[in-house]
């Protein structure tokens, strides 16, 4: 089963680090705070990661801050297509559905997050 995760990170500013696993890798985005129901979210977009941050937290290789985890659990992929994404999560905390998706720009995500 496909995991998330979700850790605070203090560089380049505070944020989240949303991470979604598919398959070898996991799909990030940076988060201004973490999701809660209800919540609609500016989304940033960001590299892909290894998926050993799944498990870890301390200092940033390249003197890019620390991480810690504020939440983990399991996904489920119901929908994936180009720039619509949707997730159930079933984390410690978070038990949502969490819905993915880019502007007309191509460029911006928001993410909201219902129950």
């Amino acid at each position: 089963m496909p995991r998330f995760v979700i850790l605070e990170h203090d560089h380049p500013h505070p944020h989240y680090d949303l991470m979604l696993q598919t398959g070898d890798v996991l799909w990030t985005w940076r988060l201004s705070r973490l999701p809660r129901i209800g919540d609609v979210l500016d989304a940033e977009r960001i590299g892909d990661h290894r998926l050993a941050y799944l498990e870890y937290e301390g200092p940033v290789s390249g003197n890019r801050g620390t991480v810690i985890r504020r939440e983990q659990g399991t996904l489920t992929w119901l929908k994936e297509a180009a720039g619509d994404l949707e997730v159930r999560l079933d984390g410690v905390d978070l038990r949502a559905r969490l819905r993915l998706r880019r502007d007309e720009t191509g460029e911006n995500w928001r993410i909201e997050c219902v129950a």
